[in-house]
């Protein structure tokens, strides 16, 4: 209730002087005197609600007769509804629908249009219906405070404040507007579900997990977190909760909270004292509700430097040959999660110079990077990767990265790049560096220009590392000569994993990555142009340029003890 509330019904004389000297002494005592005045019979709430609605033009509603469906009350957030006095009731076309008992409070609303991006129309409620019907659709917050704390027992996830010792600040901030907001510890008990939701994302921080799977099945509600590129089963959150993590996580998100039927895509920034992580968050619906998943994306867990990735010497030399020509291109292969961003970045850096111009074009930007211009890739507004790399070669460009090569068309502009004086670095989806030109041929770009444009084509995986608690293993010699361990050069001991409090009992802890880096020369570019297969291509680099396979320099790793042979095999084949 506002003071203008008041100060109307006293010029109104609704209020006779002496009920509006008392209702200024309740409101100065933090009371809340219009309540207190229709309790006791000296204001009727019907009248007043007609009163109000005269004069601020709003239909009156009676609610006490609608029945609000929880996916619309989930819209709103249980403490911002609170500060703006406002309760939802439907979703009318694209528009919000919210109940107010004081008009004079109608700028409140903004909070909930920024918190839904809707636009928001206000109808009028009496005082009593409205906080009978606002304590029956959110008097689940104590109910749900219960399971908060059973939740946090159960998942060992406690407060976001408390994630780092207490000692670290943690603040939720807005991509675009850039507001911060703090999550204290006094607020946790007002917004159990803010409390979740930060709790998990301060807890996949500090485990060092690089994914959050975020997954509502028929009878379980389940967080998993991606730890050295495994999933591991975290928590399992009360069912009563889901459609209100999901709706806190669009929120944070800047996505449509309304929209459940298509999959979208936002981002969310943390900030913890001195630390900022960016999420990258996608919803997809599925059976039993929407489906989150958020990409891990933290600057200060960024190594940009091609000395530190796991380059061996030979490979690091080819590699750099490679992005030191004046043209042509640098295409680096593997699956989603392999570390190809990372790569490219470094030799970005290695190439960042004030003599330079630099440019990328991703979907999306992972990191911002100082000294390079980096565009986004918008589908909606016409910028496909064809489209911005072909603007880009007018801006006079040294060096283009190119997110990914997807198709023909951006296929084609790259190359015609690369042809024309630039160098250009890219990813594709292949299994090895000789099946990245079978691919580009299949695209429907001619071998010829395959040929004259690519340099270095490098397939890279990442392998867990072992943790300290490793232990030796004896291996048959038969085994390793089978696995061809003798291409090694070594016989020196393995290790296996065993598991400790550091490494949460796997046995491994942090990943390295594995190259197979192909010099693209003239020999192997003629056995392209006659057609040869790239089984044949394959066997000549092997055998005769001394090609390092991703197999070979997985037990290169594991005969350093730096991986368990197991992880070799399983993340490699011959």
């Amino acid at each position: 209730m506002s003071r203008k509330l008041i100060e109307l019904l006293q010029k109104e004389k609704l209020l006779t002087q002496s009920q509006y000297a008392e209702a200024e002494t309740i409101f100065r005592a933090n009371g809340d005197a219009i309540r207190q005045f229709i309790e006791k019979k000296v204001l009727s709430d019907s009248k007043l609600v007609y009163f109000l609605s005269q004069k601020f033009s709003l239909q009156p509603v009676n609610l006490s007769k609608i029945e609000v469906k929880p996916e619309v009350i989930e819209m709103v957030p249980g403490e911002i509804a609170r500060k703006a006095q406002a309760l939802p009731i439907q979703m009318n076309r694209g528009i919000l629908v919210v109940a107010i008992p004081d008009p004079t409070l109608i700028n409140l609303l903004d909070d909930i249009r920024f918190a839904t991006k809707l636009n928001v129309e206000a109808v009028l409620a009496t005082f009593t219906s409205f906080d009978q019907a606002f304590a029956k659709y959110y008097t689940s917050t104590q109910s749900m405070g219960k399971m908060l704390e059973q939740f946090r027992k159960d998942s060992q996830i406690g407060p976001a404040s408390s994630s780092s010792g207490g000692k670290d600040e943690v603040q939720i901030q807005a991509i675009e507007q850039h507001q911060v907001h703090d999550v204290g510890p006094e607020s946790m008990d007002d917004a159990p579900v803010i409390s979740v939701v930060n709790g998990i994302l301060t807890e996949a921080i500090r485990r060092g997990a690089s994914d959050i799977h975020v997954e509502p099945y028929e009878k379980n509600f389940r967080v998993r977190f991606r730890i050295d590129g495994t999933l591991v089963d975290i928590t399992q959150i009360p069912l009563e909760m889901r459609r209100a993590v999901v709706a806190r996580l669009k929120i944070m998100s800047r996505m449509d909270i309304a929209e459940s039927r298509v999959p979208q895509d936002g981002r969310i920034k943390i900030k913890m004292g001195p630390k900022e992580v960016d999420f990258r968050v996608n919803t997809l619906p599925t059976l039993f509700g929407e489906k989150v998943v958020l990409r891990i994306l933290s600057k200060g867990n960024l190594q940009l430097d091609l000395r530190t990735l796991g380059f061996e010497d030979e490979q690091l030399g080819i590699f750099r040959n490679g992005i030191a020509q004046p043209n042509g291109m640098v295409l680096v292969t593997g699956p989603t999660g392999s570390g190809k961003t990372t790569t490219l970045y470094s030799a970005l850096m290695e190439l960042n110079k004030i003599s330079d111009n630099l440019s990328t074009v991703e979907d999306p930007v992972e990191y911002n990077l100082e000294g390079i211009n980096q565009v986004q890739v918008n589908k909606d507004v016409g910028l496909s990767f064809a489209a911005v790399l072909r603007a880009l070669l007018r801006q006079d460009p040294d060096t283009v990265l190119v997110g990914e090569i997807r198709d023909y068309e951006t296929g084609e502009v790259a190359v015609q790049a690369a042809l024309t004086g630039h160098l250009v670095l890219s990813t594709l989806h292949t299994n090895d560096t000789v099946s990245t030109i079978t691919r580009m041929v299949n695209m429907g770009i001619e071998p010829f220009l395959v040929t004259a444009s690519v340099n270095t084509i490098v397939a890279q995986r990442l392998l867990r590392k072992l943790c300290k608690c490793k232990e030796s293993e004896s291996i048959p010699m038969s085994r390793l000569e089978g696995l061809g361990i003798a291409r090694v050069g070594s016989a020196g001991t393995f290790f296996k994993s065993k598991g400790c409090r550091d490494c949460n009992q796997t046995g491994y802890k942090g990943r390295v990555a594995i190259y197979e880096v192909l010099d693209y020369h003239s020999d192997l570019k003629e056995m392209t142009l006659a057609g040869s297969t790239a089984i044949e291509i394959k066997r000549t680099a092997i055998q005769k340029f001394g090609l390092q396979s991703l197999r070979i320099s997985a037990l290169k790793k594991a005969a350093a003890g730096i991986t368990s042979l197991e992880e070799a095999v399983s993340m490699t084949s011959e």
